[in-house]
């Protein structure tokens, strides 16, 4: 299992279109349940790459589903994270390469962060702005490298500081000791900024930690951020169909008929014996947590196992009246924009640059 910003591609969503034309062959290759009847068995099905994506996205993606599998963590967890070290070192060496900046480690709250800033200079309209990021990572890696991959393209794209967060992550901890990290990290920065002009975004892990930030937030007396971004990731749990479907797509076994997807959040070591519906947890089980929600930025591929949680949170945010946003990729993979060749990777930066650009520096405003 890879769950991860910056791990192999793991799932995908797809799309089936049910033309009149295609009612046999969908017969042939596919069988009701006879315990449920809803489920459908799909087999020998060829999905193609997706017309609409992008040619250096075929070809990233062609080399990341012959890559070598990251070691089971579940079996070696040091083993685990020294493969995702050394595979987000690389990422940061090349966005390195084309994007300048400066990084500091500084402790902010008690927690050690790394402050990265452009070299060219944070701009006169950011210049009482911040951004925190949360870095992915299953809450068991992604510190240093793993982090900067996320915080590098923003700094330098949008010309703001981030600040990295190295929050506590299991097996060493358990649920909620990444929340009080950024809840400390929060607290502090609010001595300096405002809290309308202070953003938040993550991927993957951090993705969820970000929205679960905004609940820790609201449940400890701390005022709410201006905008945050949930990427690849969101305050639910991992289902629906891409859950499903990803790991025909990627080569990975199918769910067994009956089986609960392999991605389930509340399996990390990190939530061992959480109540799933805390919305602490999860966000998005409780109505009144996520109608106080800040302006909200939502990123996933079509073919990221998270696609359905996070399109569903968007619907549920807009339904509250929470101004949201929502960009799905088609074609890209979870955490894609962690490879600056990628158009596609560069078109994210520049969504993510003008969302906290338009809503940091005002007060929240409820939609519809």
């Amino acid at each position: 299992m890879t769950w991860i910003s910056g791990g192999a591609p793991i799932a995908l969503v797809v799309v089936l279109a049910m033309l009149p034309q295609a009612n046999t062959q969908a017969r042939e290759n596919s069988t009701a349940s006879a315990q449920e009847p809803a489920n459908v068995h799909i087999a020998n099905a060829e999905v193609p790459f997706s017309g609409l994506a992008s040619p250096e996205a075929r070809e990233t993606l062609a080399r990341l589903l012959t890559a070598t599998p990251a070691p089971d963590f579940r079996h070696d967890i040091e083993a685990a994270r020294r493969f995702y070290r050394e595979f987000n070192d690389e990422r940061l060496a090349e966005l390195r390469g084309r994007y300048a900046v400066t990084i500091t480690p500084e402790v902010i709250g008690g927690v050690r962060t790394d402050i990265v800033a452009p070299k060219e200079g944070v701009s006169d309209r950011n210049r009482e702005r911040v951004l925190i990021n949360l870095h992915g990572g299953a809450f068991l890696w992604g510190a240093g490298s793993g982090a900067l991959v996320e915080a590098v393209p923003i700094a330098a794209t949008s010309r703001i500081k981030v600040i990295t967060v190295d929050y506590r992550m299991a097996p060493e901890h358990r649920f909620p000791a990444a929340s009080e990290d950024a809840a400390a990290v929060y607290r502090a920065l609010l001595k300096t900024y405002k809290p309308e002009n202070i953003g938040i975004y993550g991927c993957s892990a951090g993705g969820i930690l970000t929205a679960q930030s905004v609940a820790w937030f609201a449940t400890h007396g701390l005022p709410r951020p201006g905008a945050i971004a949930t990427l690849c990731a969101t305050g639910a749990e991992l289902n629906g169909d891409s859950a499903y479907i990803a790991p025909m797509l990627t080569g990975q076994p199918p769910v067994a008929a009956g089986a609960k997807p392999g991605l389930l959040i509340v399996d990390l070591p990190y939530f061992e014996g959480v109540d799933p519906r805390n919305p602490l947890v999860f966000p998005m089980v409780s109505r009144e947590v996520i109608a106080n929600f800040p302006p909200t930025l939502l990123i996933a591929g079509s073919r990221d196992f998270s696609a359905s949680s996070l399109t569903t949170m968007h619907r549920r945010l807009r339904e509250l009246g929470v101004d949201a946003e929502l960009f799905v990729f088609d074609g890209l993979w979870h955490a894609f924009f962690i490879y600056p060749a990628l158009p596609e990777s560069r078109e994210a930066y520049g969504v993510i640059g003008r969302f906290f650009d338009s809503r940091l520096g005002r007060q929240p405003q409820r939609d519809g």
